[in-house]
Order: structure tokens, then sequence, then C-alpha cells
């Protein structure tokens, strides 16, 4: 039992990181941290001039400020605050263009994001037009408000006498401190991974994911601030500006680990899927590409990944591509001058068996059959059931002996 979980347990991680990798989150790490550079200056302007339309919330944003950087940034990030806080208040005094120029560099921050994840979640069709704007929009304006509203709850209960008495009895200040940002993290994340993705995504999963990214950061400023404590490095070379080029290393490393993240939620779900068999055979998918492609050559139209996920069909985007590169090598297939993807031959001249002898894996077992779980299930796959379930049988019948029977003949 142990070895299987084991084994189960490595090959997940390995999976995990083959898919991080495969995604290029590296490198959209990098790219949200160039825009982050562009768009964090205007994302505090907004979040001030938000707060500042909010009697109540006028005073709290240069308190949520600096939790925020003593929380989640490591202590070379006082220097960079000083600077941001500079710029956010010369932005203050920027006119309307100014101001609709600063929206823009926020919304393009939150288009790359979007991208990102849904990139991960293997989305090829995002939110476009009005629904794209309002979801950006609701980040930008909710927000801040939202922050301020928890902020505001937890300086009151903090304020309590009951509850200051209960903490300083039991020495519970401290621990209060430092679940703090973890919990916070834990709550963003986890609204991040659940609505940025324009795909259903489990709710468990995405907490799992949040939580981990969360406790992963809080190790990951201990390190950095011990990484900068006995190699001093950065401060000889930059002297006085060193605080910027490590602050801007820290905001690629928290990007990392914000799309890890997203890549352990992605794969949690696939892997959910997976034990309950709502992933079908190899050949199950490929043939449900097949029937797509069929119907779209008789109308006249060629085939696109969307078309399957309009149809909520049970092909992710690997085995999208995997399947249409092997059926382009079998000549059954080929693309049109848009790119989709049409038949090349007639299927009325293949045979199923010629069809699976060209294929790499073998018939779908009983079991396997049993699992297959595709809403309003069509006449063909029952048909190809009945059939891989017939040749199993036969399959069974005629090597029904065991070794010693055959070679003792």
């Amino acid at each position: 039992m142990v070895p299987q979980l084991w084994l189960s347990l490595k090959s997940f991680v390995t999976a995990v990181i083959k898919r991080f990798l495969d995604n290029r989150c590296i490198e959209n790490a990098a790219a949200l941290t160039y825009t982050t550079l562009f768009a964090v200056v205007p994302l505090m302007t907004v979040t001030y001039s938000i707060l500042s339309a909010v009697p109540s919330l006028q005073d709290v944003g240069d308190s949520i400020q600096n939790f925020i950087f003593e929380s989640f940034v490591p202590s070379t990030g006082e220097m960079v605050q000083s600077y941001l806080n500079d710029f956010s208040k010369q932005a203050r005094k920027l006119t309307s263009i100014g101001i609709a120029f600063l929206l823009v560099t926020s919304f393009l921050m939150l288009r790359t994001i979007d991208k990102a994840l849904n990139n991960i979640w293997q989305v090829t069709h995002v939110r476009r037009g009005m629904s794209g704007f309002l979801l950006y929009w609701a980040i930008l304006s909710l927000g801040p408000v939202l922050l301020s509203a928890g902020f505001l709850a937890t300086s009151y209960l903090a304020s309590l006498k009951l509850v200051s008495d209960t903490t300083a009895i039991l020495g519970g200040e401290q621990w209060l401190l430092r679940l703090m940002p973890v919990c916070l993290s834990t709550l963003v994340l986890t609204l991040l991974y659940t609505a940025v993705p324009n795909r259903k995504v489990p709710v468990r999963h995405a907490l799992v994911g949040a939580v981990f990214v969360a406790i992963l950061v809080e190790l990951a400023k201990v390190g950095f601030t011990l990484f900068i404590t006995l190699s001093p490095t950065y401060h000889l070379i930059y002297g006085a500006f060193a605080a910027v080029p490590l602050f801007l290393l820290w905001v690629y490393l928290s990007w990392l680990m914000v799309l890890f993240g997203a890549v352990l939620v992605r794969s949690l779900d696939l892997y959910g899927k997976q034990s309950r068999g709502e992933r079908p055979h190899p050949l199950i998918s490929i043939l449900l590409i097949l029937k797509q492609l069929q119907e779209k050559f008789e109308q006249g139209q060629g085939l696109h990944y969307t078309d399957l996920q309009k149809r909520d069909l049970p092909v992710s985007l690997d085995d999208w591509e995997c399947h249409t590169s092997r059926l382009m090598e079998m000549g059954l297939i080929s693309k049109n001058d848009g790119g989709e993807w049409i038949l090349a031959k007639d299927l009325r001249q293949i045979s199923l068996f010629a069809f699976c002898e060209q294929l790499p894996w073998p018939m779908p077992q009983d079991e396997q059959l049993q699992n297959i779980l595709i809403t309003d299930e069509p006449n063909w796959l029952s048909d190809l059931v009945q059939r891989a379930q017939a040749v199993n049988s036969a399959r069974l019948e005629a090597l029904d002996c065991s070794l010693d029977q055959l070679l003792s003949k």
C-alpha cells in the first residue's frame, strides 16, 4: 500500500513539474514581472482613488500598503515602497488622459494574468468584450474595497477587549500576525484560481493550491531574507539601488509560485477526472475527433479545438494536438487555408480494423469501456463498445490456456 502510494505521489509530482515546464510558466512569470513593473504604480493609484471615494475607507490605504509590504515582501521592500509612494502621489496629480493611461496599464496586467492562467487550463477562447471588461473592472473596483473591509474587520476584532485579553493570556498575538498573511494569501489565490480561468474549477482544488502557495511564499520569504543577509553581492554592486533588482527578483519568484499553484490546481482536476474514469481511452477520444470532423465536413466547414469545448467533449488540448498530428500522419486529415482541420480521405474506404492497426494503443479493456462518461452517448459509441467487448471476449477465449499447456505440446 505504502509503495503504491509513494509511486502515485511521485508520478503526480513529476506530471505537475512537466506541465509547469510545458506551459512555459518560467517565461510567463518573466513576462508578468515585466508587466508588474509598469502596472504596480497604476494599481496603487487606482486603489487610492477608489478608497478615497468611500469616506470610511479614506485613511485605510496607507495601513493596507504597509501591511502588504511587511507581510508579503522581504525586508528589501521598504526602500521600494517609498519609491512607489512617491510615484503614486505624482500619478494622482495627472489629468484625465493620464488617469485613463493608468487604467489601461492596469487592465493590460490583468489581461496578461488572464492569458497565463487560461493557458494552464488549456482554454483557447478567453473572455473578450464586455465579459472580460466586467471581470477586470470588478477586480480593480471591488478588490480594494473588500481588502479594506477585511482589514478594518480584523483591526476591529483585534481591538476588542475580550479578544485582546485572550490573545495576551494565550500568547496568540504573534500567531495571529503570522497567520494573517497566510490566510489573506489563501483567500486571494483561491479567488484567482476559481474566477480567472474561463472554465469551471473545483473550489476544493483551488483551496489546496492556494494553501500550498501561501505556505510556500512564507518559506520563500524567509529563504530570500537569508540569501540577502548571507550574500551581499547585490549591495556591493548596486549600492543604495540594490533594493530595486532584489524587489524585481522577489516579484519574479512570487509569480513563479503563483503559476506553480495554478498548475497544481489544474493537475488535481485532471488527476481527479482520470481516477473517476472521466478521461476516455485514447481510441475513444480520437474517434470523437473524427466524428466531429465528419460532421463539419458535411457542413462544408473545418474543425477547431474550441468546437469540442463548446460541446463539452472530454478531449484535452494535449490529446487534441496529439491526435490531430497522428491523423495527419495517417493521411486522414489536413488543414484548410483558415488553419482549421478537415477530412482528407473518405472514411468509407477505411475499416475499423485497419484504423486500429495503425494506432499505438491496444483495444480498450472491458473495465475501461464501463468507465466511459460522455453526455448524450451516441449510437456509434455504443456500437464500438459492443465490438470491443466482442474482441476482448474472443481474444480471452483464444488465449485461455496456461503456458504449461501450450509448451507441453
